[in-house]
Order: structure tokens, then sequence, then C-alpha cells
């Protein structure tokens, strides 16, 4: 049996007439820059994150590099400088730090709770009372389509009165106490690369916001810079959310909620099939969460092993993320480090992300569980 991480072309096959229809309407109108299905798209997603904007992209590392640039810009200056900082976690993919560096400031990494993986509340706090007076803002990432607490970083981001800009690449539909993520920091950004619970057939990206002046430069940022291109304002981008992405977007989304809630499910039974081995920690099932990962801990070094072992049988793993942001060449001359990053080290060297693609079969799910179940016991 071969069980793929995700199976595009079953998904491809499961909405092909949906997919089909709409990229047929492409090649009829042949509007392929900024076409009717981008302005329809868009105002489909303010509508179900409950938003006021949503401005397409061409990616989700340009959504958050636009989004950190448009709030710089609505603050009065180009980008921001390398003395103003910007929080976010070590333990996420390197577009988060990156697009920090790329918007002007210095990312500062703060370890991560070891349950849900995200951002520790704690070092948030730690770290404004005793070194914040340079921040700027806070970049939060929902891992593995996880929500953070957003309730305390907005408390903490309104007593010192700085911004919110959510990582939301990996977690399309996902909520934090009934309110979608995106919708609760100043703006979100969102990936609509393939592999993300709504992916497209390529690269594309968004923005969300409820403020009307960070929405304007957004959309002209995406533009070149300008609201006339051939006379621009501010080093802008060609950064356009692509029209047949749009359309096939646009076919995709009516299976979101569906497809989320196939996943919490597979997730809640990986939870109750596998409790009792000790050696796997297994993760909460928080309200909200929409699984873009399943991820678990493997301990006592055992991780290398069982994802050979997994391999042997035709079942694909992945480690999300064998190496922090901090550890790599890019960020050790440019970013900050909030004490020491134990708990996100301690995570890239236990954890392992197995298949929870939406349209696994039962009989799929019953295999990995019990193959992982037998390599315990072969191995125990």
């Amino acid at each position: 049996m071969n069980i793929p991480m995700l199976d595009l072309r079953s998904e491809y096959l499961y909405m092909k007439n949906d997919i089909d229809t709409a990229i047929a309407k492409c090649l009829e109108h042949q509007s392929w820059i900024l076409g009717p299905e981008v302005k329809e798209f868009e105002k489909k997603c303010a509508e179900f994150f409950g938003v006021k904007h949503c401005i397409g992209c061409s990616s989700g590392t340009d959504a958050l590099v636009i989004a950190l640039r448009a709030i710089a810009i609505s603050s009065g200056k180009e980008f921001f400088s390398r003395d103003e900082e910007i929080l976010t976690t070590p333990f996420t993919f390197t577009a988060t730090g990156d697009a920090i560096l790329r918007s002007g400031a210095t990312p500062v990494f703060i370890d991560i709770n070891p349950v849900d993986f995200n951002i520790s509340i704690d070092g948030i706090d730690k770290y404004l009372k005793s070194d914040g007076k340079k921040v700027k803002g806070i970049l939060p990432v929902h891992l593995y389509g996880t929500p953070c607490n957003m309730d305390d970083i907005y408390e903490i981001a309104s007593k010192y009165n700085i911004f919110i800009v959510e990582d939301v690449a990996q977690a399309f539909g996902a909520c934090w106490k009934n309110k979608k993520l995106g919708a609760i920091g100043h703006a979100g950004a969102f990936s609509f690369f393939p592999s993300k619970n709504l992916g497209g057939f390529g690269d594309g990206g968004m923005i969300s916001t409820n403020n009307d002046t960070f929405a304007e430069i957004a959309t002209i940022l995406t533009k070149h810079g300008g609201k006339d291109k051939y006379n621009v304002d501010y080093i802008g981008y060609n950064s356009r959310l692509d029209t047949l992405q749009a359309a096939i977007l646009l076919a995709k989304i009516k299976y979101i909620d569906q497809f989320n809630n196939k996943r919490i499910g597979i997730a809640k039974k990986y939870n109750s099939e596998l409790q009792g081995i000790e050696e796997i920690e297994l993760p909460e099932i928080i309200d909200g969460s929409v699984f873009h990962q399943y991820t678990i801990r493997i301990k006592n070094n055992k991780r290398t092993a069982l994802q050979g072992f997994l391999k042997e049988k035709g079942i694909a793993s992945m480690v999300y993320y064998p190496l922090c942001l901090h550890q790599m060449k890019l960020f050790q001359e440019r970013a900050k480090i909030h004490s020491p990053l134990t708990e996100a080290e301690k995570a890239s060297k236990e954890v392992l992300s197995i298949p929870v693609e939406p349209l696994m079969t039962e009989q799929q799910e019953n295999y990995v569980i019990s193959e992982i179940k037998e390599f315990f016991r072969l191995n125990g």
C-alpha cells in the first residue's frame, strides 16, 4: 500500500467538474491578469474570514512581506529600520523570518510552547518587559493549522501598542474562539501553495485586514508600488494573484470546511488509536485547529528509525522542521535570540508528521496506525 502525505491527484478528481469548468471559463474570457475571478475570490475570502478586505498576491511569502511593508508605510516610512524588532517563532518555515528581514526589521526569536509548537506567550511577555523598547510588532505563526492563543497575544499587543500580523499559511479556515484566524490581528497572511489546506495549482497568497489604509497600500504594493504603474509611489512588487489560480481556488473553496473536518476526524482517530505508546507524544486536539499537519513527537531518538520503517511500508512522513531559523546561516548575524530556544530545538529533533490527507480511506488510516504500532512492538 502506498500512502502519500497528500494526494493531489485524488483531490483533483474529486473536484474535477468544478475545477475544469472554472479553467474553461478562463480560457473563454482570456483575462489572465486581474481577471474577474480575482476580485470574486477576494470577496469570497473576505466574507469567509469576516474581514473588510482581502488582497490576492503571488505567494504566501509575498503576503507576509507586503503586510509588513503596508504597516511600515502607513506609519510614514518605506521600510522598517534594522533597529526595529518584530517578535516571532524560530520553529517555522524560512519565509516567516525572511519576510521580517525583507521588510527592513530585525526578527527576534522567542521560544515555543512545547504543547502546541506555537510561540510562547510567556516568552513574548518576558522579552517585552525586559528588552522591548524597539519592538514594533508580533508575527505569530499558527503552525500545523493550530491557533496561537490570540486572546493573550492581542492583550499584550494592545498593552505595548504594537501590531500583529498573523502567519496563517498553514491554517486556512482555522479559528480562535469561533473567530477565523487572519481576522484577529492587524493583518493576516495566507499561502495557497499546492500542499496547503486550500491550495492552488501553483503559488498564490493573500493578505486579510480590516484596516482601509493597510488594504490600499497592500494593493498598491502588489502592482509595482503605485496606483498608476507608470508613476509609482513606493518600491513595490510584481505580485498579483494569477487569474487562473483564483479560478481554481474559487472552485476548491467550497470544499474547505468538508476537507478540514475530515482532517480533524483523522487526527482524533490517530489520537485515540495511538494513545498508550510511551515513546510517542500525541498532539492536543485544540478547538479551532484544522490539522494542516498531524505531528507527533518521537522520543528516545527513534524518529529516524520510525521514518525509515514507514518508508519501507509505503507510508510517507515528513519532518517539519529539522532546523530552527536561528540555526540557519541567514539569520545568525541578522536576528536576535531571546534566551535559549530550548523547546524549539528539542522539537526539531523529535517531530514527525504523518499523512492526514482528507480523502484517505478508512483502510489507509488503519494501515498507518497498525504499522506505527508494529514499529514500537518490534522496537520497544
